[in-house]
């Protein structure tokens, strides 16, 4: 066994796993998420914005800490769409490789798709023509395997924050702006999935779809031993997004169980959730708790044994 830490650079969080991993099997230690909105702006800019990047910044300082007390050996982070949709993405992970000593990997939406799959499999054997969907804040991962292994599998530009600035943008939004959102999804599933693509079951991960079994199962707050394998019908999410759609996020932010800082991009999320089902005709959808991060926690212990290098003066806190 090896305790290795993982980081997660994503467009909506910035979030940690310390993890024992062997025998292909992951044990988590600590797990922690911080909504940081790396990707603020980057669908229209094609950058990362100095405050985003700031935010993310303040959050690694409190992570390198954690990962020094844990014993993490190895440490991976990965970055994935807003990273690599921006201009200075690869630079900001030279300053992250630099700054915390991480090892980086900025991830093609294939390698993020694959790891997911990775992720979500660890520790079990998914059945025949199964899909995995992984609804990010840039963009949505979907994999189709099984047993054997995976079939098909694409990344498209459909996340949550993503869909959110593009096209979400009163409070709440108005129908046309939802209409214009949801039909979007539904014509890039119809370019990009292929006929052959038919999946009789699905499970879903990342933030939007384990609020949304929150929201579900009317919990407190995520309790990650309750929500993972709680299965969403079709009929209840298609019905959530025309509930949340009409609320303000303000009003959203006051539902139980909803996390603050997620409220003002879950519309979105959903629509993307309930337009996969729709396209593939499924009637459920299965929560995961277990997804990239672990895919990533196997490839950390994967990685060339090296001793974590003290970070500079300074690392700590924001530029």
């Amino acid at each position: 066994m090896s305790r290795v830490g993982v980081v997660d650079l994503g467009t909506n969080s910035t979030r940690l796993l310390v993890a024992e991993v062997g025998d292909g099997a992951v044990s988590e230690v600590e797990r922690r998420l911080v909504i940081t909105r790396l990707g603020e702006g980057v669908d229209e800019r094609g950058i990362l914005l100095p405050t985003a990047v700031a935010r993310v910044r303040n959050v690694l300082g409190v992570f390198r800490r954690t990962l020094e007390e844990q014993g993490a050996e190895r440490t991976l982070a990965v970055a994935t769409s807003a990273v690599r949709d921006a201009e200075n993405g690869e630079a900001f992970l030279g300053e992250i490789e630099w700054s915390y000593g991480f090892e980086t990997r900025l991830l093609t939406g294939h390698d993020e798709a694959l790891l997911t799959f990775r992720g979500v499999s660890a520790g079990r054997e998914l059945g025949e023509d199964t899909l995995v969907v992984d609804v990010g804040g840039g963009s949505t991962e979907l994999v189709l395997g099984g047993p054997a292994g995976v079939a098909w599998h694409d990344s498209l530009d459909l996340g949550c924050v993503r869909l959110t600035e593009r096209f979400l943008h009163s409070d709440p939004p108005s129908s046309d702006q939802l209409d214009a959102c949801a039909a979007h999804v539904r014509a890039l599933l119809a370019e990009r999935v292929p006929a052959e693509a038919l999946p009789v079951r699905a499970i879903g991960v990342a933030g939007t779809v384990t609020t949304l079994a929150v929201l579900s199962l009317g919990l407190e707050e995520e309790d990650p031993d309750v929500v993972h394998g709680h299965v969403l019908a079709v009929g209840w999410v298609a019905g959530q997004v025309e509930r949340l759609a009409t609320l303000p996020v303000a009003d959203i932010r006051a539902l139980r169980g909803m996390h603050a800082d997620r409220a003002p991009v879950i519309v979105a999320g959903a629509v993307v959730v309930a337009g996969v089902l729709e396209h593939f005709g499924l009637d459920a959808l299965e929560t995961s708790e277990r997804d990239i991060m672990h895919g990533a926690a196997l490839a950390a212990a994967e990685l060339p044994e090296r001793p974590e290098p003290d970070a500079p003066p300074g690392a700590y806190t924001c530029c």
